[in-house]
């Protein structure tokens, strides 16, 4: 893994964090790319991501990067949560959600995101 993705305990159960906090553009698609290879090692239906976007910015490069992820990780996803603005967050949200078919809540924290993510 690498230090933007880190694999966490809470409440018993392992959560993914993608830290993807204050990155630019670049670095949001060069992270994002990394992803299937940490989430595709774990067994299907079983993975916990939390992805924080406080403080990022997202070119259309970045955001088809996170597109293709979340259909690549799709089979291996069992909750997804965001963090960050909402009114950011809600547009690409919309933008991910509508090419991989997959739901991601957004919260205003990570505690937040953690506890619905393990509960």
């Amino acid at each position: 893994m690498s230090e933007r993705i880190q694999s966490i305990v809470h409440r018993g159960k392992k959560v993914i964090v993608v830290d993807l906090s204050k990155c630019e553009a670049d670095e949001v698609e060069r992270t994002v790319r990394q992803l299937p290879d940490v989430v595709t090692a774990q067994p299907a239906g079983s993975v916990l991501v939390l992805g924080d976007f406080t403080g990022a910015t997202f070119d259309d490069d970045a955001i088809r990067a996170m597109q293709q992820a979340a259909v690549f990780d799709k089979p291996f996803i069992k909750k997804s949560a965001l963090v960050g603005p909402e009114d950011l967050l809600d547009s690409i949200r919309k933008k991910i959600t509508g090419f991989s078919h997959r739901e991601f809540l957004i919260f205003k924290t990570r505690q937040e995101a953690l506890e619905w993510l393990t509960q």
